[in-house]
C-alpha cells in the first residue's frame, strides 16, 4: 500500500478538527475559568462513551472469543492514540499475568515515537502492513486500530490488513462515518465534539480512547477468567507493593488470615491462584495447579469443581 494509503486527508469537515465559536477569546480568560472549562469539557466524554457501550461490548465479546483460542490483542495507532495502545498493552502482563506478546501495542514510527513526536509516521500505511507482518498476524488475532479522526493512514491500513489476513479488525475513532469504519469488522465511534484547542485530539479524544481501551483490555481479561470477582488473581508480584497486594488478594479470596495467606503464597512461589486453591480446597500446591489446568486456569471453576 502506498504511503498515505490514497486517503483524502482534508480535515476541515472532521468533528475532531472543528472550532467552537464560544472560545475565540480563550487566551484572554482567567486561569480559574480555563481550568473549569477544561474540567467541564472532559466531563462530557463519559456521555459520549456511554452512547458507544453496546458496540464496545460486542467488540469485546468478539475479541475474547479469538483470544480464548490463543489469539493476541494488538493495538495500532499513531501519536496519542498509538501511545495509549502501548500503555494499555504494557499494563496487561503485571495486571493479568498474560505472557509478553499476548497484548501488543504498535505505534507509527516505532519505539522512538513513544517519547518524541514522529508526526509524518502516521501517513505511512505501508509501515502498518510491515509491522503486522512482523508479528505474523493470523486468523486468531485481533487488531484494534485507534485514531481520533478515523482516517489516519497507519491505523486504517492496520485494520484493513488485519481483515485481509483473516484477523479481527476493530476500529476506535472519535469521528463518525470515517474511512476506518469501512474496513473494520467492528466500529466503535465515540464522538466527543470539537476540542477546547481546535484539533488537539490529545484532549477529549484522548480521554475517550483511554476509557475505551481500559474497557477492552479489562473486560476481555474478565471474560478469559483472569479475575475472580473484582480481584486481580493473575497479577505478577514483581515488587514489594504487588507482593503485599497479592497476599491481601489470597486472604480475601480464600477467607483466610493474613499469615496463612502469606504462607500459601510462599508455597506457591508467589502465584496467587494456586495459593487460593491450596487454601480453599485443602490440597497441596501441585494438586492446586493441576486442578487449575483442568479448568483452563479459571479460578472460580477450579474452586467450584
Amino acid at each position: 500500500m502506498p504511503r498515505g494509503g490514497g486517503l483524502d486527508l482534508t480535515l476541515s469537515a472532521l468533528v475532531t478538527e472543528g472550532r467552537r465559536p464560544d472560545l475565540t477569546d480563550l487566551d484572554l480568560r482567567p486561569t480559574g475559568e480555563l481550568v473549569a472549562l477544561m474540567h467541564a469539557d472532559e466531563a462530557s466524554v463519559t456521555a459520549a462513551v456511554e452512547r458507544a457501550l453496546p458496540r464496545i461490548a460486542t467488540a469485546i465479546d468478539a475479541i475474547a472469543a479469538r483470544m480464548a483460542r490463543g489469539g493476541r490483542l494488538i493495538y495500532a495507532g499513531a501519536g496519542t492514540a498509538g501511545r495509549l495502545g502501548v500503555l494499555d498493552a504494557s499494563e496487561c502482563p503485571p495486571t493479568f499475568g498474560v505472557t509478553p506478546g499476548t497484548v501488543v501495542g504498535l505505534i507509527a514510527g516505532g519505539a522512538q515515537a513513544m517519547t518524541a513526536a514522529v508526526e509524518d509516521a502516521e501517513d505511512d500505511a505501508a509501515a502498518a502492513v510491515a509491522d503486522l507482518d512482523r508479528l505474523r498476524v493470523a486468523e486468531r488475532d485481533c487488531v484494534v486500530a485507534v485514531t481520533a479522526s478515523g482516517r489516519t493512514p497507519y491505523a486504517v491500513a492496520a485494520a484493513a490488513h488485519a481483515r485481509g489476513r483473516g484477523a479481527l479488525g476493530v476500529g476506535v475513532a472519535c469521528s463518525p462515518g470515517s474511512p476506518l469504519a469501512g474496513v473494520a469488522d467492528h466500529m466503535i465511534e465515540v464522538v466527543v465534539g470539537p476540542e477546547l484547542l481546535s484539533g488537539s485530539t490529545r484532549l477529549k479524544a484522548g480521554t475517550a480512547q483511554k476509557l475505551v481501551l481500559n474497557m477492552i483490555s479489562t473486560v476481555v481479561m474478565v471474560r478469559l477468567g483472569r479475575t475472580y470477582g473484582d480481584l486481580m488473581v493473575d497479577l505478577r508480584a514483581t515488587n514489594d507493593k504487588l507482593r503485599v497486594r497479592a497476599a491481601r488478594i489470597v486472604a480475601q479470596a480464600a477467607g483466610a488470615p493474613a499469615d496463612a495467606a502469606a504462607a500459601a503464597l510462599d508455597a506457591a512461589a508467589g502465584e496467587v491462584k494456586p495459593a487460593i486453591v491450596h487454601l480453599v480446597r485443602g490440597v497441596d500446591v501441585a494438586a492446586a495447579r493441576a486442578l487449575l489446568a483442568q479448568h483452563g486456569g479459571r479460578l472460580r471453576a477450579a474452586l467450584d469443581a
